[in-house]
């Protein structure tokens, strides 16, 4: 599977650092799970950085535990982006996943603070939230980016 390829406006042409990350694509009864940074108003689909010695698939479970309290299976990788930010390289694996069970959340203390938050919100509600990801082109790169990220998963 080719990733697919953004370049922020604000991308140095090269880059020297690279991050690994993996998120779960969850839905259930036409609804998709989410997290939700309450105190910055900011929606991601579930998951995070890979830890040394983890398979992508390990880090998507572990990811999705932690940030919603759902344990999951996870299914075929359903899409992967490559993203290049300053001097940046950002890929993040999508895979596909159902719920078995729940667990306790183990949020990290940033996450705490951004007031992060497990909900379900309708998918055609979530693909109009991340379409406007042009909206904040001149105000906020991080967040154009996520969105369009989310959007484009």
């Amino acid at each position: 599977m080719k990733p697919v390829e953004i370049i922020g406006t604000n991308y140095y042409g090269k880059w020297k650092y690279t991050r690994t990350a993996c998120r779960g694509i969850i839905i259930q009864n036409n609804n998709i799970l989410l997290v939700h940074g309450t105190n910055a108003d900011l929606w991601m689909i579930p998951g995070g950085g890979m830890e040394q010695d983890e398979t992508e698939e390990e880090c998507c479970k572990r990811e999705v535990a932690e940030e919603t309290g759902f344990l999951i299976q996870v299914f075929t990788p359903l899409l992967t982006i490559e993203e290049y930010y300053e001097d940046w390289r950002y890929i993040t694996h999508y895979f596909q996943g159902t719920i078995l069970n729940q667990c306790d959340k183990n949020l990290t203390e940033t996450e705490k603070q951004a007031g992060m938050e497990t909900e379900w919100l309708p998918i055609e509600e979530a693909i109009a939230l991340f379409s406007k990801h042009a909206a904040y082109t001149a105000t906020d790169e991080m967040k154009r980016g996520l969105y369009l990220r989310e959007f484009t998963a």
